[in-house]
């Protein structure tokens, strides 16, 4: 199946007292780079990166690494919005997408590549992580959803369509706690560079 991976990095990120997350320091490199070096260390086919706040600053680290670019002008309008971005630079042919959030620098690729097998086995519209019974992040979607993924407006994004699609969604237990946690808070960050021994 093709799969491809869509990064969610555009967001403003209004409550880290006006600090870029995606930009912060992180493993001897950045939040967002080290995001995008798991999701391209997977078996996901390409690798899309949507961008919109500062994204003159994040662009630079873009440069040389194995994405393609997507710009989002109205990321201000929420989440909703980057995932119509990300959905219209699809290419065709794309039979489902993993969505990553761009502050979740912890998720590993053997979690993305577990969601990934389970997909091609059961090619479920919507397979979703789970650590012990709590639903968490990225989540996949497969083309059957995607008319009503670029349906959605506001910052709900994809578990909008959790309800509509209640009975076929496949939950998928992994041995990774960090598909539960972002960087909503500076003290989120604190708390995630302690995980990581920094």
């Amino acid at each position: 199946m093709n799969v491809v991976g869509i990064i969610l990095a555009a967001g403003e990120g209004t409550r880290m007292g006006g600090a870029v997350k995606q930009m912060l320091p992180f493993n001897g490199k950045t939040v967002v780079e080290q995001v995008i070096d798991n999701t391209t260390a997977s078996l996901l086919q390409q690798i899309f990166v949507v961008i919109g706040h500062r994204a003159e600053l994040i662009t630079p680290l873009l440069s040389g690494r194995a994405v393609t670019v997507v710009h989002n002008s109205d990321y201000r309008k929420g989440q909703s919005s980057s995932l119509k971005a990300g959905l219209r630079a699809l290419p065709d042919g794309v039979d489902a997408v993993l969505f990553m959030l761009g502050d979740q620098p912890l998720v590993t690729p053997h979690t993305i590549n577990r969601i990934l097998n389970v997909f091609n086995r059961s090619q479920s519209p919507i397979v979703i992580p789970v650590y012990k019974g709590e639903r968490g992040n990225p989540v996949l979607f497969s083309r059957e959803t995607f008319s009503d993924l670029s349906a959605l407006d506001g910052d709900s994004g994809g578990r909008t369509l959790f309800k509509e699609y209640d009975g076929r969604i496949l939950e998928v237990e992994v041995d990774d706690p960090h598909i539960l946690s972002d960087l909503d808070t500076l003290e989120d960050y604190v708390g995630l560079l302690r995980i990581a021994g920094e």
